[in-house]
């Protein structure tokens, strides 16, 4: 066979060029540490690492996001511990103006007071997470949810959506809660209008003093099922109480008044609901209960007395801080007289009612916070095991064994260096080295 001279040049500098690059790249694995230099280098594993980068970074993205779910629902914890407690205070102060024994002077000091937990409310309700989103505005995070109007009420400027953010492939959690479902549809205790329309007069001319106070729902489920109503509800819905001396009386249907002048207690009338009476003394309180309404009458009634009760449909919610509102604004206008004190018991029973159906409400969410606080934990405890699995894994695929690869550099230099020496003297073969 013959080798021309060109043609042992050529495959001495290829195989040079061969074992440089050999050289070359097992240098430039020590220094990265890295065995996959591209992704010729091992196609299957570099698929794979590329995967598990892609799921590092999705996981460092949950855990980032797990940290901001943490701070906002640890906000809102304190936060909703805080609102309890001005919560108890405002109740301390309703129990303690509706036994009527204050004065006006001591009411309004207490109204002051109920004042600045007012106010205090509504900064709570406006706090913000550490992100600087409304805690309980819904998704209008930007926007101030609780604002008070011109004319002393509250409006509530949020929606009732919530924010929620991933902190698992399948793990949403949900940041803050929904304003108006806490704190503005609150079941109104006072869902009801009462009235006289009728004042009696006893047969020797003796006038009623009879006085019906504000109507308390107590019990939703017979309200809901027995006390009358029309599909949907109006407000002309409502039951009567005549009274057919100063003790007995008669819960009528309005919508089917008895004729008064022909009634036979033995012969019950068609929209006759239910009878009763109250004692003589007026130092005892006398209530009368039906359909879960319960009001209370005051003073001596007459025969022919008629006390109404009647739905509010459009007031079957009060919120949170118009029912405070309404308190403050009863005690700062209070005076001494016994109409004064009526006027206050029946405003602090409804206020107490509506704030325990409120601070049930805070109750119930503060543990729905500390259930999500603990998916949060375990959720990231999750997260971190499996990256940490991840990053082993990705060192067996990519991270270099060094010894290895020290070996195969001594070996790789070794051979460069023969190649090397061999062609040095393979470049001196030629036959004018013979010729003399």
């Amino acid at each position: 066979m013959r080798i021309s001279t060109i043609q042992a040049f050529n495959s001495s500098v290829s195989g040079m060029q061969k074992n440089y690059a050999d050289v070359s790249r097992t240098q430039q694995q020590i220094s990265t540490g890295k065995r996959i230099l591209t992704p010729a280098d091992d196609p299957v594993a570099s698929v794979r690492l590329l995967q598990l980068s892609q799921e590092q970074a999705l996981n460092a993205q949950y855990t980032s996001n797990n940290t901001a779910a943490q701070n906002s629902l640890n906000s809102e914890e304190a936060i909703l511990t805080s609102i309890e407690t001005v919560l108890q205070r405002i109740r301390e102060i309703g129990v303690q103006v509706g036994n009527g024994t204050l004065d006006a002077t001591d009411r309004a000091s207490l109204g002051t007071e109920v004042q600045q937990r007012e106010d205090e409310l509504l900064s709570l309700m406006n706090s913000k997470d550490a992100s600087g989103h409304y805690l309980f505005g819904g998704s209008q995070s930007d926007q101030q949810p609780f604002v008070r109007n011109a004319d002393g009420t509250y409006t509530y400027q949020g929606d009732e959506s919530e924010r929620a953010v991933q902190v698992a492939s399948s793990t949403f959690i949900n940041l803050g809660d929904d304003g108006k479902d806490l704190f503005e549809n609150v079941v109104n205790a006072n869902r009801v209008s009462t009235s006289h329309p009728t004042v009696g007069v006893n047969a020797d001319g003796t006038v009623s003093t009879g006085r019906v106070s504000l109507g308390l729902v107590t019990d939703k489920a017979a309200y809901d099922n027995t006390f009358p109503s029309s599909n949907p509800p109006v407000a002309t819905d409502g039951v009567g109480i005549h009274f057919l001396n100063s003790t007995d009386y008669v819960v009528y249907d309005q919508a089917d008044v008895p004729d008064w002048t022909t009634y036979d207690p033995t012969t019950p009338p068609t929209g006759q609901l239910a009878t009763g009476s109250i004692d003589t003394n007026t130092a005892t309180s006398d209530f009368i209960t039906y359909g879960g309404v319960r009001v209370q009458i005051d003073g001596v009634p007459q025969e022919g007395d008629d006390f109404a009760i009647n739905r509010k449909p459009d007031e079957e919610k009060r919120s949170l801080l118009n029912t405070v509102s309404d308190l403050r604004k009863a005690l700062q206008g209070s005076g001494n007289s016994a109409e004064d004190n009526r006027v206050i018991r029946d405003t602090a029973a409804v206020a107490l009612s509506n704030l325990d159906t409120v601070y049930s409400k805070v109750d119930a969410v503060r543990g729905s916070v500390g259930a999500r606080l603990n998916t949060l934990d375990s959720t990231g405890d999750f997260i971190a095991d499996v990256t940490l699995v991840n990053k082993s894994v990705q060192s067996d695929l990519e991270d270099l064994d060094y010894a290895d690869a020290i070996s195969r550099l001594s070996l790789q230099s070794t051979i460069l260096s023969a190649a090397q020496q061999s062609y040095v003297k393979i470049a001196n073969l030629s036959l004018f080295n013979y010729i003399s």
